[in-house]
């Protein structure tokens, strides 16, 4: 029978847990402010992990400069989580931009836009055959 949880996904969920506490208390760099941490891929090895983080602000240029920052602290932040988490293997980091956040954002005000305008709509209408 197989597990709805690989070991692999249960290491991802935990390193995710412990990047975010990390990159929220320890990484004071303010390029880097405002990231969560969406979600974790551990290889099956355990040697490789590819981090998916997400910024607040949407400019595709300080997005840029905060994945370079979070890269270049990788090894920092590693050893933190090898301290944090007990394993045999600490994986090598790689952070990686996750637009879905920001991208679910701008879908759901689309869709707001979309409901208030069929609601004028409709109000507009009720007035004009109310008038009539």
């Amino acid at each position: 029978m197989r597990r709805d949880f690989s070991r692999t996904d249960r290491v991802g969920h935990q390193f995710q847990r412990e990047i975010a506490m990390i990159l929220q208390r320890e990484i004071k760099d303010p390029r880097v402010s405002m990231v969560t941490v969406s979600a974790v891929e551990v290889s099956r090895d355990l040697a490789y992990a590819k981090v998916f983080v997400t910024f607040l602000q949407d400019d595709p240029e300080a997005v840029k400069v905060g994945l370079k920052v979070l890269n270049d602290a990788a090894g920092f932040i590693r050893s933190l989580l090898g301290k944090r988490v007990r394993a045999r293997v600490t994986p090598e980091l790689r952070f990686v931009h996750d637009p879905s956040l920001n991208e679910g954002i701008r879908m759901s005000r689309l869709v707001d836009e979309a409901i208030q305008r069929d609601h004028r709509q409709d109000n507009d209408q009720d007035s004009d055959e109310q008038e009539s």
